[in-house]
């Protein structure tokens, strides 16, 4: 099936502690996460692949509460990566791994991925992510242990409350 004939499934997910949150999936798996008020750009993203479809994604959004109530640290749904360009899947796949309550930096990341100085490249891409919350770009900080941009929610606010919540140590 190529990319521009995925179907596409969305969803809701109303008053989380972070606000309401808009869900899109393929048949392949999750496909992005995104705050309501950013809907715009959600559908942007969107158009790359079909028309999407509306259906309610109870299993993604009861995985998701469950993680914003902090009684999940990890996901079991699928993720659909195909949708990723090269490098932001990589830099995606990297970030995804970062266990619950930790964080690493920017430059740990494209070290990890073998791209030692593409670290304001693994920024890019995480600024870029689909979906955020899921694929813990709030995990990533700078080298200088402080929390550097964070497009969702509130920006920095939601990423420190999300790493609170994790209960990662910050400086």
């Amino acid at each position: 099936m190529s990319r521009s004939s995925k179907k596409i499934y969305l969803g809701e997910l109303n008053d989380t502690p972070l606000g309401d949150l808009r869900l899109a999936a393929s048949d392949s798996g999750l496909l992005a996460v995104e705050w309501a008020e950013s809907l715009p750009e959600l559908e942007k993203y969107l158009q790359r692949f079909h028309r999407p479809m509306e259906l309610k994604l109870k299993a993604y959004a009861s995985e998701l509460l469950d993680y914003l109530a902090g009684s999940r640290e990890k996901f079991r749904f699928k993720i659909d990566w195909q949708t990723l360009r090269p490098f932001q899947r990589q830099a995606m796949q990297a970030v995804y791994a970062i266990p619950y309550g930790e964080t690493r930096t920017y430059a740990e990341i494209a070290t990890r991925i073998g791209r030692p100085r593409a670290y304001r490249a693994v920024g890019r891409a995480n600024a870029t992510n689909p979906m955020p919350l899921v694929i813990p770009c709030h995990r990533v900080i700078g080298s200088d242990g402080k929390l550097h941009g964070y497009g969702g929610g509130q920006g920095l606010q939601t990423k420190e409350w999300l790493l609170k919540m994790e209960g990662a140590i910050l400086n």
